[in-house]
């Protein structure tokens, strides 16, 4: 009877599992009702776009849709061409809340993009589409409130280069591509470099290999293509910088001398000598430090020679310190005003009455910076 009593037991629990167990072949119910109604932004606004502020943005904002079952519903911005159908959309942007939220901004720089994608060029204006994508699980449903934006670019690159490199016959390098220079990025679209140009041509690329997208300037606007930079004359150090947000030189001058800028003295003690590779070099400086009623001043920095005027390299410290015991950032360089006294740095004591040895790197390996050494 006891025995009797287990087998019973054993096949209930066994009855339950297999219940439990049996796969539930109820279909997911993926039907959306309703359909999104558009609000945020009005039908043929205008925008000019604005893609080098990185907090410029757009709201897109439409009312939900809801599934049969109350189940979560995804959303996705939908662009295409003027005469597109949505068949093929050029682009497409989750929204907020990872596709949940019936809203999302759209940067300026996604909207440039979506302004190529559609054909419209650099300082152009044109239209694009856009509607709301709703989706629960596989069943996908195209919006039928379609709306137009129009969208005006400013001068600049939809897709501004990660990287920048310099190469060609005018180069230091010379126009073997895989020896290309690379140029310093300062900020996302904006490279600059300190390098010396000779009689050739030259061009930029954003990789150096021969599959790079190649660039080249004309009348100081950055444009895209294989034609190149043209250089005469003798070789002679140079300073380059360009922003691809808005396709423009922002500098090309010609470095014709540096000089150790002596506070005390408001003058150029020595000269650096350009040694390539953004690198500068002095034979021995003679340094006497100034002799005031309170002590001897010993305060310098960098004063660099262009042909668009004279300027000042130094300290980022307004007021500094000597530098022994200091770390490497204390020798940095930095842009500074003409000011005789502010932003300079301090010799070693040991460099009074002596001669020094100065190195500027300005080499796009690192951080601009120099080193002096009592001779």
């Amino acid at each position: 009877m006891k025995n009797l009593r287990i087998l019973t037991v054993l096949m209930v629990l066994c009855s339950i599992l297999f219940t439990y167990c049996k796969k539930d072949t109820r279909a997911l119910n993926e039907n959306l009702s309703g359909n999104s109604t558009l609000s945020l932004p009005a039908n043929q606004q205008s925008l000019k776009l604005t893609p080098s502020d990185a907090t410029a943005s757009l709201q897109f904002k439409w009312s939900p849709v809801s599934g049969d079952d109350g189940g979560l519903v995804l959303y996705e911005v939908v662009f295409d061409k003027e005469s597109g159908d949505f068949s093929k959309p050029v682009f497409k942007i989750v929204s907020a809340g990872g596709g949940i939220q019936s809203q999302v901004n759209i940067s300026h720089k996604d909207l440039t993009k979506i302004a190529a994608l559609c054909g419209i060029g650099s300082s152009s204006t044109g239209n694009v589409k856009w509607t709301v994508l709703a989706s629960k699980a596989s069943n996908k449903v195209m919006g039928q409130d379609r709306r137009t934006l129009r969208l005006e670019r400013s001068a600049g690159f939809a897709e501004v280069p990660t990287d920048l490199y310099i190469t060609g016959t005018a180069t230091e390098t010379g126009d073997d591509v895989t020896k290309a220079i690379k140029l310093k990025k300062v900020e996302d679209g904006v490279f600059e470099i300190y390098t010396s140009l000779k009689p050739g041509t030259y061009q930029l690329t954003d990789k150096p290999t021969t599959a790079g997208r190649k660039f080249y300037v004309d009348n100081a606007v950055v444009k895209e293509g294989t034609s190149t930079i043209t250089v005469s004359g003798t070789t002679k150090p140079y300073y380059l910088k360009y922003d691809f947000n808005v396709a423009t030189v922002v500098d090309a001058v010609e470095i014709q001398s540096l000089g150790l800028y002596m506070s005390a003295y408001a003058n150029e003690i020595g000269q650096l000598t350009y040694n390539g590779n953004g690198t500068w070099q002095s034979a021995s400086i003679p340094v006497v430090f100034y002799q005031f009623s309170w002590g001897r001043d010993e305060r310098y920095k960098f004063a660099m020679h262009t042909n668009s005027g004279i300027r000042y390299l130094g300290s980022s410290n307004v007021n500094n310190v000597s530098p022994a015991g200091q770390g490497a950032p204390y020798f940095y360089l930095n842009p500074v005003t003409n000011d005789q006294w502010n932003n300079t740095y301090k010799f070693d004591p040991s460099a009074d009455n002596k001669s020094v040895k100065v190195t500027v790197n300005l080499s796009t390996t690192g951080a601009y910076t120099h080193t002096v050494t009592t001779q």
